[in-house]
């Protein structure tokens, strides 16, 4: 290690994520990155006043895919300085991550799993609703917006926009790996640790609001003929009005659910 250098060593998969030349800006040599990643070392320059997150950040990685910091053996936090001649121990997010246990990176535990789901992973959304997990669809407005809805009600951000998780307001988030929705879906369930029982077609689809039941009477007007024949059980979300009925879209989509392995044939 040179003199003005910091020895910065990744463990997990986060080494994956690891593009060391973006840091200036450009993106990294294929060789480079991948010998990066595959050995999870990083020579960083401490010629400046830097703190771990700053650095950290620098090589690709949010802050919030990091479970813990050790330098020199020592736990220690974002805001410790990053100095030249130390070595840095960097580990992913443990499995299942946590999110209501305090630890020194994150002194203040959420209540429970809450999300907030970017709009580059839209249909996963809609899956955690479908589930009924309390997922909220994105605020309009530019990632500011995303960033401080999850700060005010402190909400996991689910993404695959690095940048958004580097956002200081970003307390708790994951990066997906998987690009297909319903591979999204099963990251997100093993990575949190959420593993039932669920309540589908508790929330709006669209809204996350919870549903409420309706008599048939109040929403009578609005059904198509076969719909006011053979259905009698109703519920409307509170926020956008929109009309729910056990039909063959709600039938399908919790077979799908079913061929997923999260529901019981029962349900």
């Amino acid at each position: 290690m040179t003199d003005h250098c910091a020895l910065l060593r990744f463990h997990g998969d986060i080494r994956r994520l690891l593009d060391p030349g973006s840091r200036h800006g450009v993106r990294t040599p294929r060789a480079e990155r991948l010998r990066a990643r595959e050995t999870g070392l990083v020579r960083y320059p401490a010629l400046r006043s830097a703190s771990l997150k700053d650095a950290i950040e620098a090589l690709g990685i949010p802050h919030t895919e990091i479970g813990s910091l050790r330098i020199d053996g020592v736990e220690v936090d974002f805001r410790h300085p990053l100095t030249a001649g130390t070595t840095c121990d960097v580990f992913a997010q443990p499995m299942p991550e946590d999110v209501t246990a305090p630890s020194l990176l994150r002194p203040e535990p959420f209540s429970g799993v809450l999300f907030v789901v970017d709009v580059n992973v839209a249909r996963l959304g809609t899956l955690l609703r479908l589930l009924g997990l309390d997922a909220a669809p994105p605020p309009d407005g530019d990632d500011a917006a995303i960033a401080a809805l999850a700060a005010r009600e402190r909400r996991i951000v689910l993404t695959r926009d690095t940048a958004l998780l580097k956002r200081k307001a970003v307390i708790r988030g994951r990066l997906l790996r998987a690009a297909a929705p319903e591979d999204q879906l099963a990251e997100v369930l093993d990575h949190f640790g959420i593993h039932g029982p669920f309540a589908p077609f508790s929330r709006c689809l669209r809204c996350n609001v919870p549903l409420a039941p309706v008599p048939k009477a109040d929403v009578l007007h609005r059904l198509e003929p076969l719909t006011r024949i053979h259905y009698d059980s109703f519920h409307i979300c509170p926020r956008c009005e929109r009309v729910y009925w056990p039909g063959s879209h709600h039938e399908a989509m919790l077979a799908r659910l079913s061929r997923l392995g999260l529901l019981r044939s029962e349900d």
